[in-house]
């Protein structure tokens, strides 16, 4: 099988013996100098084409003759190019953006990337210029919460971390800032993410056939690029919001050589509130800042480097010795290389760290001290090889060394420390993985490929052995073997491959299918209604197998109106996984030794449908997504052996946005969402002891009960600063201003619900009374005001 595989991928290497000469550059805009993703380089003559990569760079290999070849991409004049190609020619090309123009909001479907002539399905893109017009929690454009109005990506609810994905968790998502791991990407719990929109470049999200570079989580790939920087001429953009301020500056160096860029945020409630709160004067705090920077440099035409990071912090503090805070860090050092014009590298170093530590106590005397951490070390190198118009090849290998801190904590009573800290942990997974993307005709593509991914776990370090008992049940350790320092404690590998096909039907309408196999060897432990800030990050071990899924999605586009101003897309999906974590009732998931043996493990499934209507072009343009979906698991031990709904399991989920221009200075948007109640566990009976009334499962159902459901609208309006100024002369600088209302009917949606002893007092003999308490985290309408700037 594996030969039949790699002969397969390399079959397109051979029998091209023939004379061909190959056109290759990049393609930049032509206004900043950044390099533009998914530019289109079409020859006319052959009706076929290429698009350039994450990095600006496109290769074309054809037969020796004239060409007229086509540069585009949306938003920016095309060009075109009459060339003879008899020998290889190395073309860099700038395309000059377009004026503002109406048609301006799209996503993802732009037909290279998603439409009906890309092979690509099940693949969401967010134009930066459509983030900022979405109308956002407090006036502030976010990335994750706008890829939330799309189909097939949800979340739990107002304060929640993170996403779902097509029936994931939140802990199955592979988040990726310029190729850095996010492990939480969430800032103020769940209201904001980590990533600055004056920043980012480029936001992929990859629901399925995802390629065989990436791994390591089953449910999805969030691939979030920066900007590399304006080398034409300093820049300066900011904006002063409701809750937080931000700001960047970037531009050019050593002669246009290179660029660089650094945007910061800092959020000032706290700030405000400090002359009236008196807490806040006594060291408490709540706030969070991030600080994103990038800088690249031309060493040649073969060569370019590029150094990225960030760091960003939350602090929640009740005063100075009490409170929490979490924060990530991230690095990466890059280098592209073109051997030569075929062949294209990119060696990526990477290091990523995600902390969070807790306290509580009045005094040194007594109090309580935690810091967890989860760390990688990447080394990623990468090959694109471009055979010809027909065939690109890509290659490569990773490898990821963890160290996991879970707990590095004490307790102090009356002067005596307690020591109740956890090992750390240690593993290196590493991965080889080749694929080709291939077209087989005018109207039939396929890409396939095949990743093999090994995991290992190395001492020094205690493994144990837990004893078999009655499933649901804690088991207790029977037996430990204790490792020395890089010693081999557990070992998996996997194969992983990777299949997508596109049949186009029409110059309108195509078929697509894919096929998806992933392996996850590090888990993130929550059994919260929300994944939060100080959820745990575990290794897999001989007690935690690797989590595997398989999925499988087809789907028909259709473009339909005049020049093709509406897509369709309807796309299903089967998703088995096995291996899923849960946990036994009561687990203890914090500072537990013996963390495994509370840790159940069983089989999933999701499936859906995903339908999508969008309106290109025009004054008015938006998209209704809606989804059809069931997420269910079956662990022995809950639910009475049987599938039951997972917490983050919604049957419906209805969103629609629209963008309107009232005029050259004037818009307006609107979000309107509409998901099912999620599902909960509530109690069936109750005891009464001694006047405490205790709330009990008796049938032992998991998720047994759905919340009312969630819906909500939010509307914006924004107002363009004049471009024109009073003597006629022209604005060098640009600005405008958001004027929001979020939660517009003051919707008080459910996140959880609860159940309480009644307060009053009951005469002996008498029932005791309990009642349903709903927790809504935003109960009332949130208007916001923000001004931006750009100079």
């Amino acid at each position: 099988m594996r030969l039949l595989l790699l002969t397969f991928i390399l079959l397109p290497f051979f029998g091209h013996a023939q004379t061909r000469f190959t056109l290759s550059g990049y393609v930049k805009d032509g206004a900043n100098g950044e390099a533009l993703i998914g530019a289109n380089i079409y020859v006319r003559s052959l009706a076929t084409g290429t698009t350039t990569n994450v990095y600006g760079f496109y290769s074309l290999t054809v037969e020796p003759g004239e060409y007229e070849i086509v540069f585009s991409y949306i938003g920016y004049s095309a060009q075109s190019k009459t060339l003879n190609l008899n020998e290889s020619i190395r073309l860099d090309l700038e395309l000059q953006p377009e004026g503002r123009q109406l048609e301006e909001v799209v996503v993802s479907s732009e037909k290279e990337l998603q439409g009906v002539k890309s092979l690509q399905m099940s693949v969401n893109r967010l134009d930066i210029n459509t983030i900022l017009r979405i109308p956002a929690f407090l006036g502030e454009a976010d990335v994750i919460k706008s890829l939330q109005q799309l189909p097939g990506v949800s979340t739990v609810g107002e304060g929640a971390s993170g996403f779902n994905v097509r029936g994931g968790s939140v802990g199955q998502n592979l988040i990726l800032l310029d190729e850095a791991t996010v492990y939480n990407s969430s800032h103020l719990l769940g209201f904001f993410s980590v990533f600055n929109p004056d920043a980012v470049k480029d936001t992929r999200l990859y629901k399925g056939a995802v390629p065989a570079q990436y791994g390591g989580r089953i449910a999805s790939l969030l691939d979030v690029r920066m900007k590399e920087g304006n080398n034409k001429t300093l820049a300066v953009n900011g904006g002063i919001g409701t809750i937080f301020s931000r700001a960047s500056v970037e531009g050019p160096i050593a002669n246009s050589q290179g660029s660089f860029i650094v945007a910061g945020r800092r959020s000032y409630a706290d700030i405000l509130a400090r002359p009236f709160v008196d807490i806040l004067n006594e060291g408490a705090a709540l706030n969070f800042y991030d600080l994103t920077g990038k800088v690249n440099y031309n060493l040649n035409k073969q060569n370019r480097i590029f150094l990225s990071g960030y760091t960003g912090r939350d602090k929640f503090f009740f005063d100075k010795n009490q409170g929490f805070s979490w924060g990530n860090n991230t690095g990466t050092l890059r280098w592209n290389k073109i051997f030569n014009d075929r062949l294209f590298a990119n060696f990526s170093t990477v290091f990523s760290k995600y902390d969070y530590s807790l306290q509580f106590g009045e005094n040194e005397r007594d109090n309580f001290r935690w810091k967890s951490s989860v760390q990688n070390l990447t080394f990623r190198p990468a090959f694109s090889y471009f055979i010809n118009t027909n065939n690109e090849v890509s290659f490569g290998a990773e490898a990821n060394y963890y160290w996991f801190e879970p707990a590095n904590a004490y307790g102090t009573s009356n002067g005596s420390r307690i020591d109740i800290s956890l090992p750390r942990k240690y593993n290196l997974e590493t991965a080889l993985y080749a694929g080709n993307n291939q077209k087989l005709s005018q109207r039939v593509a396929v890409e396939y490929g095949i990743r093999f991914s090994h995991f290992v776990g190395l001492g020094s370090g205690v493994q144990y052995d837990y004893n078999d008992t009655t499933a649901g049940t804690r088991r207790t350790p029977v037996a430990e073997r204790t490792y020395s320092r890089n010693q081999r404690m557990a070992t998996y590998q996997n194969l992983e491959p990777r299949l997508a096909f596109k049949a186009e039907l029409n110059d309108v309408s195509s078929v697509k299918a894919s096929y998806t196999r992933m392996a996850q060897y590090v888990h993130l432990i929550s059994n919260t209604t929300a994944s939060n800030p100080l959820d745990v990050w575990t290794p897999s071990t001989n007690n935690i197998k690797p989590e595997t899924g398989n999925q499988y999605a087809v789907g028909w586009f259709r473009d339909f109106g005049k020049d093709r101003t509406y897509e369709f897309s309807a796309e299903a999906y089967y998703r088995s996984t096995q291996n899923q974590i849960d946990y036994i009732d009561g687990a203890d998931l914090l500072i537990n030794q013996y963390l495994e043996g509370d840790l159940l493990s069983g089989i999933g499934r999701a499936y859906g449908l995903e339908l999508y209507l969008q309106k290109k072009s025009g004054r008015f343009t938006g998209w209704i997504a809606y989804t059809l979906a069931r997420t269910e698991l079956k662990v022995n031990g809950i639910n009475n052996n049987q599938w039951y709904a997972t917490r983050y399991d919604q049957t419906h989920n209805v969103k629609v946005s629209g963008f309107y221009d009232l005029n050259k200075r004037w818009s307006a948007s609107a979000n309107f969402t509409f998901v099912s109640g999620t599902p909960a566990t509530f109690p069936t009976s109750r005891y009464v002891i001694q006047g405490i009334l205790i709330p009990y499962n008796a049938e032992g159902g998991r998720n047994n009960v759905r919340l009312p459901a969630y819906h909500r609208l939010d509307i914006a309006f924004r107002l363009e600063g004049k471009t024109v100024k009073a003597n006629g002369k022209a604005r060098k600088n640009s600005d405008y201003w958001v004027f929001g209302v979020y939660n517009v009917y003051a919707r008080k949606n459910p996140f959880s619900i609860y159940f309480t002893q009644g307060d009053e007092r009951v005469a002996q003999g008498s029932p005791l009374n309990s009642e349903a308490r709903q927790l809504a985290i935003i109960g009332t309408f949130i208007p916001s005001v923000s001004y931006n700037f750009k100079f």
